[in-house]
């Protein structure tokens, strides 16, 4: 290989590298507050213990990983590309001799072993991923319903029997300030008012709110018969929390669950989870004729093509993924006929570019 052409490649490589990287930053830091909004809207009206945020924020961040890679690696290789055409760079390495297929040779280097890693990731990390958030959920919903008080909210119980309210919280959540509890048993109302509270666990295992300085008023709705009652300790029992085995779908299946038990709905899973490394490979490889920028043209038009074919490639492969799970396509005939689309648009892209009556 001539020596220009490995500083060709290395230069090319370490700049699509920063791009990506810079672009990864940007939309990972977009989709975590978007996340991190979703969970602490969950959190605050108490449907979520406050030490859950991080935890879940971080699973659903996995889950998203693939596609905040793969786009990632695109803008990454199609800005860097497209920054040699505008500044005419790329005008003097063509000069210096470097050939149409010259370009794909430090794209492929640099892509293929980010897809395969995005391989890795859908293939491995997300089954992976899913299923300890479904064990984590089932954890949560094992806790009882004091535990997960946000000071300042009304909040009910699972069972619907009683609503809590706090005004102030302790940091680890075993202590609450000014309590409020409405229950109903038997047809009668009961509302405690304490100043404070904790939770206590007995040896049998029965987790009790122990409530301090406080009065119970009860009586039936509508009918003048109330009793009131001052108290300076009331236990209230916290029922213990059926847990409901959750089930974490395709997502949550190994590769070899879903190829030992091959119905639509896993190897729809199946296409999807391989989706991400092909499309990823090919889209790179698209962005080499994509990044193509005419002096005397707009420069965002290439721009405009290149996030038209991103999202509509995206849409191909959910589609593909819907076709497969209503048993319309086979798993080998949905990634044939949509990434083999794919590949056919980018040989007519590279003909076109470079041999064709639009050639650079």
């Amino acid at each position: 290989m001539p020596r220009f052409l490995r500083i060709f490649d290395r230069a090319l490589i370490r700049e699509m590298a920063a791009g990506s990287g810079m672009a990864f930053a940007s939309l990972g830091s977009i989709f975590a507050v978007v996340l991190l909004v979703r969970v602490l809207g969950r959190a605050a009206i108490g449907d979520l213990a406050n030490d859950a945020v991080f935890p879940l924020l971080g699973f659903g961040f996995v889950r998203f990983l693939p596609i905040l890679l793969s786009l990632a690696l695109f803008i990454g290789v199609f800005m860097s590309l497209s920054r040699l055409w505008r500044d005419s760079e790329a005008v003097i390495w063509m000069n210096g001799g470097l050939g149409p297929f010259d370009w794909m040779r430090p794209v492929v280097v640099f892509s293929l072993p980010a897809a395969v890693i995005i391989a890795v990731v859908s293939m491995l990390l997300i089954p992976w991923s899913v299923g300890k958030q479904t064990q984590y959920e089932e954890v949560l919903d094992s806790r009882d319903r004091v535990s997960t008080l946000a000071p300042g909210v009304f909040s009910e119980d699972r069972r619907g029997q009683r609503v809590f309210f706090v005004e102030s919280a302790s940091p680890s959540g075993n202590s609450v300030g000014n309590v409020f509890v409405q229950s109903v048993q038997q047809g009668r109302m009961g509302v405690i008012v304490a100043r404070q509270g904790h939770m206590r666990r007995m040896d049998n295992g029965d987790h009790f709110l122990v409530l301090e300085q406080g009065n119970r008023y009860e009586g039936t709705p509508g009918v003048a018969d109330f009793r009131v009652a001052d108290f300076s300790s009331y236990s209230v029992r916290i029922e213990p929390q059926v847990i409901a085995e959750k089930a974490g779908g395709p997502h949550s299946r190994s590769l070899t669950t879903l190829f030992a038990n091959p119905t639509p709905e896993n190897m729809a899973e199946w296409v999807w989870r391989i989706s991400y490394p092909l499309s990823s490979l090919i889209l790179c490889l698209l962005a080499v004729p994509l990044s193509y920028v005419n002096p005397r043209a707009g420069r965002s038009l290439n721009v405009v093509f290149a996030i038209l074919i991103y999202f509509a490639y995206s849409n191909l492969v959910g589609l593909s993924q819907g076709w497969v799970g209503r048993s319309q396509l086979s798993a080998g005939e949905s990634i044939v006929l949509v990434h083999g689309f794919m590949l056919v648009v980018l040989m007519l892209a590279y003909w076109r570019r470079f041999h064709g009556p639009g050639r650079s």
